[in-house]
């Protein structure tokens, strides 16, 4: 057995999320993509991995282990050692990930500015991708998309026509006006978690609105063709992005509805 490998059955990481889609665990698994970590995908990793799922959110429970306060959902994210006592600790909410998962892997910047410039560019990113989400599920994610279809229809025409250019334009300006990241990243000179982010937000929307993409690209091209183009480049993450570890799109966040996309 070589030692990459290896190193994959063994580490340190566990990252709790939904199997078979990519969804929000996919920003932490760019992140261990990104800079070569290891970590357990526990759902994907065995037919029992959903129950660790479950268990997190567990209606009944006080705690998800090791002292720790009950995680409201998934993403979680599980690391020995580093919690009360010499536990565990279990941390949830997406961007709460990052932001641990940043400083402890050179992604959260060089300085205190540019920790808080990456998480807030991170979050605006991760509004977007909630807002994605709801072009599908307006009304209640407890229903069926078929339930609330013309509501949809109308919410996806706002995203496309109002929200998707003003963060579009917004990611836009962020890039120019860093200058030294030449247009291939948001803030600095390497890569950060909400370079990695705000690359899969951009991806997922390719997915569900490829038509749309497809018209509006040429309008940001720095965003698109310097910025997403780079990123998909990067060594761990080209290597990722080519592997069967990278989920393809279904049912989760990011869905292909024809109807909803340009006409």
């Amino acid at each position: 057995m070589s030692t990459a490998k290896k190193a994959r059955t063994t580490p340190p990481y566990e990252l709790i999320y939904w199997p078979s889609i990519p969804g929000r665990g996919e920003f932490i698994r760019l992140v261990f993509e990104a800079t070569g970590t290891s970590y357990t995908d526990t759902a994907n990793a065995s037919k029992d991995g959903i129950n660790s799922v479950l268990s997190l959110i567990d209606a009944k429970s006080t705690t998800s282990g090791d002292g720790n306060p009950p995680a409201f959902a998934p993403p979680a994210l599980k690391v020995p050692g580093e919690g009360k006592e010499g536990k565990a600790l279990v941390i949830y909410q997406t961007p709460s990930i990052l932001a641990y998962l940043g400083d402890k892997l050179d992604l959260a910047g060089s300085d205190e500015a540019e920790k808080h410039w990456i998480l807030s560019h991170a979050l605006t990113a991760l509004d977007l991708n909630n807002e994605a989400h709801d072009t599908h599920h307006p009304i209640a994610v407890q229903l069926y998309y078929e339930d609330q279809k013309d509501e949809s229809l109308r919410k996806a025409k706002f995203f496309r026509e109002s929200r998707l250019p003003k963060f579009f334009g917004y990611f836009e300006r962020v890039l120019k006006a860093n200058e030294e990241g030449k247009g291939k990243y948001l803030v600095g000179a390497k890569l950060s978690f909400a370079d990695t982010t705000v690359w899969q937000v951009l991806d997922g929307l390719k997915f569900a609105f490829p038509k749309e993409l497809a018209a509006i690209e040429k309008d940001y091209p720095t965003l698109f063709e310097t910025f997403y183009n780079g990123i998909k480049e990067e060594g761990g993450l080209k290597e990722y992005l080519a592997s069967d570890r990278r989920l393809p799109y279904s049912e989760g966040i990011f869905r292909h509805y024809p109807e909803l996309d340009r006409q």
